[in-house]
């Protein structure tokens, strides 16, 4: 699992307007963490009370395995804006290089030999063979949109998971600006 690219936006923003349900004159509010945007972000997920998170927007780059993609997609967690492209470039990638260490050697090699049938064939059938044969440990990189309110549902629910991946990647959303606070009580994790 890997990350690059990371951007934060509406950060203040998100936490100004999420005293606006209190607000009398909405010129007076300001974009200081206080203890009610602490509760406010903390609430249970579910409840609403965290709406206002939804405002913090992230965009990244994440590498991940084909098998915690699948996962990920069968979530609406992320918005993808583009990713690489096994479809388009399975006969162009590296084999060994985009698989991750779970991925064994005869793995590898079998994938590298159905890839040299089909660069010396250019068979439609050995091109799905190829294709159909890519390990689910083989890594691609996709650009993602999410926002902080998913990324607390993402933490809540795969901090303990068994892929790496999703540890990996919860221990990274801990280091984004504000999140333990706004969204994990200030929780050493």
């Amino acid at each position: 699992m890997k990350i690059n690219n990371l951007q934060v936006y509406g950060l203040n923003n998100a936490i100004r307007c999420s005293k606006f349900p209190m607000a009398i004159d909405t010129n007076q509010i300001n974009e200081s963490v206080t203890q009610t945007v602490i509760n406010l972000g903390n609430s249970d997920i579910g409840h609403g009370h965290d709406q206002f998170i939804t405002g913090i927007i992230t965009q990244f780059d994440l590498t991940f395995s084909i098998k915690a993609w699948v996962e990920a997609e069968r979530y609406h967690f992320f918005d993808f804006i583009s990713s690489q492209s096994t479809m388009h470039r399975i006969a162009k990638f590296d084999i060994k290089s985009q698989c991750n260490e779970y991925v064994t050697e005869n793995t590898i090699n079998e994938a590298n030999r159905l890839k040299n049938i089909y660069l010396n064939t250019q068979d439609k059938e050995d091109y799905l063979t190829l294709l159909y044969n890519v390990p689910t440990g083989f890594q691609l990189t996709a650009g993602m949109t999410t926002n902080y309110r998913q990324l607390k549902t993402i933490y809540t629910q795969r901090k303990q998971h068994r892929l790496p991946e999703w540890r990996h990647f919860c221990e990274w959303i801990e280091t984004l600006p504000h999140f333990k606070e706004l969204c994990l009580g200030g929780e050493q994790c």
